[in-house]
C-alpha cells in the first residue's frame, strides 16, 4: 500500500463534504443525502487530483454537542482525523454564508497544528459571492471557490494543496489480488447492534469507529488498513471493512437505511472473506441465514463468529444449536468455520484473523489438471453417474476454470441430465478431498459441440 499524504475534509453538516470526497476518489464511495448528519464515521479513500495522489478522509459534520452523545462522539472522530492529516480542507457552504457553527469550527482549527485550506463549496454562479466575501473573516485567507457537485474549481484546489503535499507520497507497487501477501480484504457484516464496530475498534486498539447503544450508528461501509501480528511470526496486512447492520427487508423503509444496506452489499462484493457476526445473547435468527446465503451466492468465503461470548448463557448448547441451524439452513456449504469471540475483551480475535487468512487461501487455491482428474476418476469409479432412461451419462474430464471463488467445468455427454444430487456429490468431494474447505465451489456442465458425439 502506498504511503500517501493525508487530506481531511471537515465542516459543519451538509456543506458537501461527502460530495467532494466522492469527486476526489472518482467514485461514489460515501453516502450522500440532503439530510444533515449522513456521515458518522470517518471514511478514507485514495484520491488523485491532476496527478497529485493523496489519501482523503471524509468526516462527520462538526457539531457542538456533549462528548457522550452520538454527535459528540462523531466530533471526536473528526478531531482525530484533523490531527493525523497533513492538511485539512475546511468546507463552507458559499450559498448559505457563514453561520455561527462555521465560526466555532474556525476557532478550533486556528488552534490546530494542521495546515488549513479554506474551501467555499457550492460557489458556482453568483449565488455564492456573499458567502465567499464573508468567509474572509474566518482568518484563513482567500477561499478556494469550487462546486464539488459539478467539478468546477478543482484546478484551484490542486494549486492550494500542492505546497502541502508535493513530495510527501512514497511510491508503492500496485496491489496484486493473486499475491498471497496482498492485504486480506475482510468485511464484517451482521444485524444491527451485533458489535461490528466494537470488534474492529478492539482489533485496531483504538476508538476508530463510533460505537454506542444506539442501533444503526454505522451507515457507510468503512475500509481501514491494518497490520496483524501473526502469533506464528511475521506481520500480515488486512483491509478491514465495517458495514451497516442489515435488518429484514420489510423493516427497511427509510431511504438512507436502504442506501446503507446497499453499501453493505457492495462491501460484500469487494471482500475476499466475510465474517458474519452473530450476537451470542440473541442466537441465530432467520435474517442471519439470509445474510449468510447472500455472501455465499456472491462467491465469498464465509466465517461465522459468535460475538459477546463472554456474556453468553448456556454456551455449549448455544454453540451446538447455531452449528446445527447453519447445517440445515445453508445446505449448499457444509462445515462453515464457527468461532467464539468477544469484541469487548478481545478473546478469539487472533484465531478469527488466522481462520480468515486460511479461508482466503482455500478460496484462491488452484488444482493441477492431472491431480484433479486422478481424483475425478476415483470419485466416478466409487459412485458412477446414473443412466436415466437406460442411457448412460458419460463424464469425460474435469478442469478448474477459475479461482476466487474456485470454479470447475465438467465435460461429458448428456450432462444436462446429471441430477443435482450427483453434482452435489462432486462438489462436496472437491471441498473435502482437495483442500477447499467450506468456500463456495462452482460447477459448470459442458457437453461436446458435436450433437452426434456419444
Amino acid at each position: 500500500m502506498a504511503n500517501l499524504p493525508v487530506v481531511a475534509i471537515i465542516g459543519r453538516p451538509n456543506v458537501g463534504k461527502s460530495t467532494l470526497f466522492n469527486r476526489l476518489v472518482g467514485k461514489k464511495l460515501a453516502l450522500v443525502d440532503d439530510r444533515p448528519g449522513v456521515t458518522r464515521d470517518r471514511r478514507e479513500g485514495d484520491a488523485s487530483l491532476i496527478g497529485l495522489d493523496f489519501r482523503i478522509i471524509d468526516t462527520a459534520g462538526y457539531e457542538d454537542e456533549d462528548p457522550d452523545t452520538l454527535p459528540g462522539r462523531m466530533r471526536q472522530q473528526t478531531e482525530a482525523a484533523v490531527k493525523m492529516a497533513d492538511v485539512a480542507l475546511f468546507l463552507i457552504d458559499a450559498r448559505a454564508g457563514i453561520v455561527p457553527l462555521d465560526e466555532e469550527i474556525a476557532r478550533w482549527l486556528r488552534g490546530s497544528a494542521t495546515p488549513i485550506v479554506l474551501v467555499a463549496n457550492k460557489a458556482e454562479g453568483r449565488a455564492g459571492d456573499v458567502g465567499v466575501i464573508e468567509s474572509l473573516a474566518l482568518g484563513f485567507g482567500d477561499p478556494v471557490q469550487l462546486s464539488a457537485e459539478h467539478g468546477e474549481g478543482l484546478g484551484d484546489l490542486f494549486e492550494a494543496l500542492l505546497p502541502h503535499l508535493d513530495g510527501k507520497a512514497e511510491a508503492a507497487a500496485p496491489e496484486d489480488d493473486d499475491n498471497p501477501n496482498a492485504p486480506l480484504k475482510l468485511a464484517i457484516v451482521g444485524r444491527p447492534n451485533a458489535g461490528k464496530s466494537t470488534l474492529i475498534n478492539k482489533i485496531l486498539g483504538e476508538d476508530r469507529l463510533i460505537t454506542g447503544p444506539e442501533a444503526g450508528i454505522t451507515r457507510d461501509s468503512i475500509a481501514i488498513d491494518w497490520a496483524w501480528r501473526d502469533p506464528k511470526g511475521g506481520t500480515r496486512q488486512v483491509r478491514l471493512i465495517d458495514t451497516a447492520g442489515m435488518r429484514k427487508r420489510a423493516n427497511v423503509q427509510d431511504k438512507l437505511e436502504k442506501l446503507s444496506v446497499a453499501d453493505a452489499l457492495h462491501a460484500i462484493d469487494f471482500a475476499e472473506v466475510v465474517v458474519l457476526l452473530l450476537d451470542a445473547t440473541r442466537g441465530l435468527e432467520v435474517q442471519d441465514l439470509k445474510i449468510a446465503d447472500r455472501v455465499l451466492q456472491e462467491g465469498r468465503a464465509l466465517v461465522i463468529a459468535l460475538n459477546k461470548w463472554d456474556v453468553a448463557e448456556n454456551a455449549s448448547s448455544l454453540f451446538n444449536g447455531v452449528r446445527a441451524a447453519l447445517e440445515d439452513g445453508l445446505s449448499q456449504v457444509k462445515g462453515l468455520p464457527v468461532l467464539t469471540i468477544s469484541g469487548a475483551t478481545g478473546k478469539g480475535i487472533d484465531q478469527l484473523i488466522a481462520v480468515a487468512f486460511e479461508s482466503r487461501e482455500a478460496w484462491s487455491r488452484r488444482i493441477g489438471t492431472g491431480e484433479l482428474n486422478r481424483w475425478f476418476e476415483r470419485a466416478v469409479e466409487a459412485n458412477p453417474p446414473p443412466a436415466p432412461g437406460g442411457k448412460r451419462i458419460k463424464l469425460r474430464y474435469l478442469t478448474q476454470a477459475k479461482t476466487r471463488p474456485p470454479g470447475f467445468v465438467l465435460f461429458g455427454t448428456r450432462v444436462d441430465q446429471l441430477p443435482d444430487s450427483y453434482q452435489r456429490y462432486l462438489v462436496n468431494g472437491i471441498r473435502r478431498d482437495l483442500g477447499f474447505g467450506a468456500v463456495p465451489v462452482r460447477l459448470t456442465l459442458r457437453a461436446p459441440k458435436n450433437p452426434f458425439d456419444s
